[in-house]
């Protein structure tokens, strides 16, 4: 993680121009209620769920808001970009060092005054995964949801599967599962980031998560051994996961899960988003992935990234759009979301009415309340100018060839990693 003192700057190069064919341009005049917002949430049933908390939101506050959805993975690849250039008032994104990472270059407005009106509706895990190294807020969480495996309660039921607790268990469970003709673990890995996630609870599971945000960081070196540890147990897990992934994206691994052809899923609980039925929904469960018999059994680390808004470098309306993120920081319109799309996992604001939630739900709840150390997610917990030319290339490489002498391998990532430019 850059440090603290450093003088902001951008760290990128990615052309402004590029950015803006992508993300394309609103066109909207400032007006005294108006606002604009560039969204991510573009897969059907997020992004109608996100227009139903927008509506809500115009209604409570009497502003109008104009929105620029972009493609998920575009929006993430071109951001640093499109902030460099003339971007929405506001723009859906996460919190942490994601968060630190583009406040720390002036690419976006600190939001402290907002959130000293509506702090008291938050943790101070919350406030303190939405504090620039400054001291200054820069985020207005909505949810947050665990990364878990999932399973088909009627197929643990027909064949008599228990979800496992540890890591024997759960090989025992996924040669069980092979013998019955089904692919133990659905993986897709075609959009670059789902085998983060395979990766982050491996290292948390073994390493610890100190160890985990150290290497994310920068202050711990890929080529640890105990990285290298992390890959020689994934090895371990790979001849039980679905085939293919390099040529699937995750909503079709979710439908191998569905459809009974794959009998778990390592991926946030967003993949309940693929069920097609109220039954299909009903059907689904999940447990923490196992722990590894390591010291760090006891503290559950797990990743629970978390979703919101901020507000761009040099907003056009500042008071319409910190309308809109007073709003957005009650219970009321998270609810709003969350009801169009309970996969997406559970409320921040502590006065969200979750008399209404799911069992789902209520199970993520209990499981991100049990854990006693929360990551964001490896591309949300490192430099994003790493995750895309090294960790994706990287990943993608192990998987197509686990058997690959994983020291070069390693030395590759810190190699890519100590040639990132300096933020000073």
């Amino acid at each position: 993680m850059a440090s603290h003192d450093r003088v902001r700057r951008s760290a990128l190069a990615t052309s402004v121009a590029t950015a803006a064919m992508v993300f394309g341009a609103t066109g909207v005049v400032a007006q005294d209620n108006a606002t604009t917002i560039g969204s991510n949430y573009s897969d059907p049933v997020p992004k109608a769920a996100m227009q139903a908390m927008f509506d809500y939101c115009q209604e409570q506050e009497g502003i109008t808001l104009t929105v620029n959805t972009i493609e998920h993975n575009a929006f993430q690849e071109q951001l640093n970009s499109y902030l460099q250039g003339t971007p929405d008032d506001l723009f859906t994104w996460f919190a942490g060092y994601r968060m630190q990472f583009f406040a720390d270059q002036d690419l976006a407005t600190p939001i402290s005054d907002v959130w000293a009106e509506v702090g008291d509706n938050y943790s101070e895990a919350f406030k303190k995964a939405s504090t620039g190294h400054d001291g200054e807020q820069y985020f207005i969480p909505i949810y947050n949801y665990p990364w878990v495996v999932i399973y088909r309660k009627s197929l643990f039921e027909e064949k008599g599967y228990q979800p496992p607790a540890d890591w024997p268990s759960f090989l025992a469970l996924a040669e069980q599962m092979q013998a019955d003709g089904i692919v133990p673990l659905a993986f897709a890995d075609k959009q670059g980031w789902p085998a983060m996630g395979t990766f982050d609870i491996l290292n948390m599971r073994l390493n610890g998560y100190d160890f985990h945000v150290g290497l994310m960081a920068g202050t711990e070196k890929w080529t640890d051994p105990r990285v290298k540890g992390v890959f020689e147990k994934w090895r371990e897990l790979l001849p039980y996961v679905q085939e293919g992934a390099l040529g699937r994206d995750w909503q079709e691994a979710a439908q191998a899960l569905m459809n009974k052809e794959a009998g778990m899923y390592f991926l946030g609980t967003f993949a309940a988003e693929q069920a097609q039925t109220p039954e299909d929904l009903a059907d689904l469960d999940f447990f923490p992935f196992p722990t590894l018999g390591t010291e760090f059994d006891s503290e559950l680390g797990i990743d629970a990234p978390i979703d919101g808004f901020m507000l761009s470098k040099a907003p056009a309306n500042i008071d319409a759009a910190k309308k809109f993120l007073r709003c957005a920081a009650t219970g009321a319109a998270q609810i709003v979301y969350l009801t169009g799309n309970p996969a997406a996992g559970v409320a921040a604001g502590n006065d969200a009415d979750t008399s209404g939630y799911t069992p789902l739900q209520q199970k993520s709840a209990e499981i991100i309340g049990a854990s006693g150390a929360i990551a964001q997610f490896l591309d949300r917990d490192t430099r994003p100018d790493f995750v895309s030319p090294y960790v994706i290339p990287a990943l993608q490489s192990f998987l197509g060839d686990p058997d690959q002498d994983l020291d070069a391998f390693l030395a590759g990532l810190q190699a890519g990693w100590d040639s990132l430019p300096t933020l000073e």
